[in-house]
């Protein structure tokens, strides 16, 4: 276990309760409310005209504004499936936190506490899928600078509702399940093509 991973470990959860579910949605809910009314913020630049679309303004309802939140939500999919290193415990802290602030907000709300609703379980990412994943955040710290503020900020919040929604069983649990394969799968025929000269 390395240090960072040790000194986090008391704060990591593998559970996720009603409350962290609750955040989790919201997140994404919030995010499709953005995009469903005037493309992911509707922003105005400093002249009051329309901001570019890859700044959060643009037309309402174009698509291309969901792929940052929901490449968050894979990547934070992807999280879950490891079972140990940074991104695992970066998962296992992001849930903590979810969890904990979910359940302050039900508590003051509702005067209800949480309850366990699944444990953090996700198909297994093997080799090839952690090599896909490993060149991917390489990918990501290289190309940081060139993305613009916005996008980063619905990543970042699709990274957190990704490690919330995409454990334990029932729908969300379909994300887990298309994302870890599909990642394990590109690995395989990746390894094949570079490494062996054929596909997998």
């Amino acid at each position: 276990m390395t240090p960072l991973a040790a000194a986090a470990s008391g704060m990591t959860s593998t559970t996720l309760t009603s409350a962290g579910l609750a955040v989790g949605i919201a997140l994404l809910a919030v995010e499709h409310v953005r995009w469903y009314r005037g493309g992911g913020g509707g922003g105005k630049s400093p002249k009051g005209a329309p901001a570019p679309a890859e700044a959060g303004g643009g037309k309402a309802r174009d698509p291309k504004v969901l792929i940052p939140c929901w490449s968050g939500v894979a990547f934070g999919t992807l999280m879950v499936a490891c079972p140990a290193g940074l991104l695992g415990t970066g998962a296992g802290i992001l849930r903590w936190g979810g969890n904990g602030l979910g359940d302050l907000a039900m508590s003051k709300l509702t005067g209800q506490s949480s309850t366990v609703v699944a444990e953090a379980s996700a198909p297994a990412l093997d080799g090839n899928g952690a090599l896909v994943v490993t060149a991917g955040v390489i990918g990501l710290v290289l190309l940081r600078k060139t993305f613009a503020k916005a996008i980063k900020g619905r990543f970042w919040r699709g990274v957190w509702a990704g490690t919330l929604v995409t454990i334990g069983t029932g729908m969300f649990a379909y994300i887990g399940d298309l994302v870890v394969p599909g990642v394990n799968s590109l690995g395989a025929q990746l390894v094949g093509a570079v490494v062996h000269g054929s596909v997998a």
